[in-house]
């Protein structure tokens, strides 16, 4: 049995209603989120514990109504599209977050000359929710609508880190359902590290020549998101890490407090 079949089966004995063609579309989504990569029909089954014929037509619906697309790189298989995103930004606290932060960012991105990334938690990963790019004719930048594990960021840190002691509780079986024990016992070190800082100053895991500078955006439970400045090293430009984080720190804090205004 597959991990997401366990996942799934953990509350089956106390569930009164079943719908078996919708758990199926939720599989497919949920696979495809976690996955990272596209994935064929045949591939979605193998790792469901289905048969293709159960997957087909549900594969073909989820496509149909624009959830899921064949990827557009050439590769064989299906990827998330952005439609579940923008449904989740609909929600007013998430609207509200975005319409707060993203006049902030775009002041920061202009004084600093680099791109700008706002991150908010989405079960065992991180989303990039909102980006402002740099002003200046060299930068680098992710999509909106970006994921990553938790456990394989730096805005993961700090999330995690931020959370209350329940919200961690929650989030833990989950994180370590996702990554290896080893991964994860050096995830909640260097977290705990994060919290005591209050920022995150380091190499890029991903791309060279990057530095991630990442501060919380604090709210009553917790870190409500991440503001990210991917760094690069632009000739002519002397701006120094420690002045990125100082001014994230400032524009963390004007959203955090903007948000807390909001809500009274």
């Amino acid at each position: 049995m597959t991990k997401i079949e366990q996942n799934s089966d953990v509350n089956d004995d106390d569930r009164k209603y079943r719908a078996p063609a919708l758990e199926k579309g939720l599989d497919i989504l949920e696979l495809l989120a976690r996955h990272g990569a596209p994935m064929t029909t045949s591939q979605m089954a193998v790792t469901l514990g289905r048969s293709v014929s159960e997957l087909f037509r549900m594969v073909l619906a989820l496509e149909f109504r624009g959830y899921i697309e064949s990827s557009p790189d050439g590769r064989d298989g299906y990827i998330l599209t952005n439609k579940l995103f923008t449904l989740g930004i609909a929600q007013g606290s998430a609207r509200s977050l975005l319409e707060t932060a993203l006049p902030v960012m775009k002041e920061v991105a202009r004084e600093l000359g680099q791109s700008c990334h706002l991150v908010v938690p989405s079960g065992d990963q991180i989303v990039v929710v909102g980006r402002i790019e740099s002003p200046m004719d060299l930068g680098f930048s992710v999509r909106v609508g970006y994921r990553r594990r938790l456990v394989d960021t730096n805005s993961g840190l700090m999330l995690y880190g931020y959370a209350s002691e329940e919200a961690q509780a929650r989030w833990l079986p989950q994180l370590r359902a996702s990554a290896e024990p080893e991964r994860i016992e050096r995830f909640l070190q260097k977290s705990k590290a994060a919290v005591e800082s209050g920022y995150v100053e380091s190499p890029s895991d991903f791309v060279d020549g990057v530095t991630d500078l990442c501060v919380p955006v604090l709210g009553l439970h917790g870190a409500t998101a991440t503001l990210i400045v991917p760094f690069i090293a632009i000739r002519g430009q002397n701006i120094t890490h420690a002045q990125v984080l100082e001014r994230l720190k400032v524009a963390t804090r004007k959203i955090a407090e903007a948000l807390s205004n909001e809500g009274r």
